[in-house]
């Protein structure tokens, strides 16, 4: 009794002292609202035995409106598909350094090993983890930073500073070298042991502090539980090659060979002579914020020496000034943005006005991007290349393309349309080059970065 009465007052407090239940006179008035007229009947009768309320929404006026031809597309060719795994963001920056291989070896099709880089990835990202629980290990499990440290302690998702990271210091390989396997093409379930693994191993750091173990001693102990890690990795990934030989034939018909070639040799032969952090710049629309402004959120990164996610917060209309100028370059971008709305799989069309859900429900569901953000009702989601735009009259752009990672078979042959508004609404980040930028954007950059929280809603 004692304990339901202290959960009341728990309750209570959290609720505030004035908070309402529904009463029945409320409950009589709401009742009211919903009058059974023969064409919300209708409705109802198609909801509730047609669970794809999506193709229940379609917006058939858009049907056929927009189609996929571009006057500015950067040259690019295949498709890559990430299968079951959250690894968009090191396929999109593969696909952004594909051209490049695929010019330099004469090839009319390449692909780099994902798989390679994943190995790395994850193996950091375990370390980067541990130390993170060293650091924190006289610090409450209830602070809110250790609390997101064990929450995730390692995953598939990132952005294009954790392929910067790992590639400067693993280098990448081609992907015959490394193939694929069933756990890096569907990656839940041995993820979900890793974790376990590490989970353990946080705790059972913190049990050596709470009994008087020093750093080192817990440092010892962390390059055990890496041994594991690394076994882990290596039985469901397979182990990655310090050295390899790669045979290939180019689009003349010739067979040539790299012998006892190194990753990061390979990485270094393929990748732009300028592409640093400082070249490379991460431009974000973040209608929260204030613009022009440097941010940096902590501790989002998988090395423990690598550069956090940094970014320049832009106006829309800065950003696709800057892409434009890229793709008219033939420089494809790395992108992101929320794909899950307001998106035609099907026809690989993305359109706000897309899917019609206020008018099948009768309900008002708009909402501008800055609350969309705030409320966690829209983020990012997804990382993609953006290779095209198309334009009228005025060279004003009506719509964009993105290479994505899902297969041939995805949208429009592997590839997405969206529309300008779509931008506008959906599109979160690009990486690019500074040249791109306008003299306000890199002015800009000579700021000290804000920082912001590992658990920042945009991260």
């Amino acid at each position: 009794m004692k304990t339901k009465i202290i959960g009341a007052f728990i309750l209570l407090y959290t609720l505030g002292a004035n908070a309402q239940s529904i009463t029945e006179s409320d409950l009589k008035d709401i009742r009211s609202t919903f009058t059974a007229t023969p064409a919300t009947k209708a409705i109802q009768n198609v909801l509730t035995t047609n669970e794809n309320i999506k193709s229940l929404a379609l917006n058939r006026d858009l049907q056929g409106q927009i189609d996929h031809y571009f006057k500015y597309r950067v040259s690019v060719k295949g498709i890559t598909d990430q299968k079951s795994s959250g690894r968009c963001w090191m396929f999109t920056s593969m696909n952004v350094m594909r051209p490049l291989a695929m010019e330099k070896y004469g090839l009319d099709k390449f692909d780099f090993s994902h798989n390679y880089l994943y190995f790395w990835d994850l193996f950091e990202k375990s370390n980067l983890f541990l130390e993170n629980i060293i650091t924190t290990s006289k610090t409450s499990l209830d602070d809110r930073a250790v609390n997101e440290y064990f929450k995730t302690p390692v995953g598939d998702g990132g952005v294009w500073n954790l392929y910067f990271n790992a590639a400067e210091k693993y280098g990448v390989v081609p992907q015959d070298v490394m193939p694929e396997t069933a756990h890096s093409n569907n990656t839940s379930q041995f993820v979900k042991i890793l974790n376990e693994r590490l989970r353990k191993g946080g705790y059972d750091l913190r049990e050596m502090t709470t009994n008087g173990k020093k750093t080192s001693d817990l440092r010892q102990q962390k390059k055990a539980i890496l041994a594991d890690v690394y076994r882990i990795l290596a039985l469901c990934l397979g182990e990655p090659p310090t050295t390899f030989t790669w045979r290939y034939k180019d689009k003349k018909g010739d067979v040539k060979e790299l012998k006892n070639y190194t990753p990061k040799q390979f990485y270094n032969d393929i990748k732009p002579e300028n592409y640093t952090p400082e070249n490379y710049i991460m431009i974000m629309n973040d209608p929260t914020r204030e613009y022009y402004k440097m941010y940096e959120i902590q501790n989002n990164r998988n090395t423990v020496e690598g550069i956090n996610w940094t970014y320049l917060n832009l106006p829309t209309e800065d950003i696709k000034k800057a892409a434009l100028s890229s793709i008219k370059a033939n420089e494809p971008m790395y992108a992101s943005c929320d794909v899950g709305k307001q998106s035609n799989r099907e026809t690989g069309v993305l359109d706000p006005k897309m899917y019609d859900y206020e008018s099948l429900f009768g309900v008002k569901l708009e909402m501008e991007k800055k609350a969309r953000i705030l409320t966690q009702q829209s983020g990012s989601t997804h990382a993609m290349t953006l290779i095209g735009c198309d334009v009228d009259e005025n060279d004003k752009p009506v719509k964009w393309e993105f290479e994505n990672s899902w297969g041939e078979t995805a949208g429009n042959k592997g590839y997405l349309t969206f529309t300008d508004s779509w931008f506008n609404e959906y599109l979160f980040r690009v990486v690019i080059e500074r040249k791109y930028l306008d003299a306000k954007a890199i002015e800009s950059l000579k700021q000290k970065p804000i920082q912001l929280p590992i658990w920042d809603y945009m991260n």
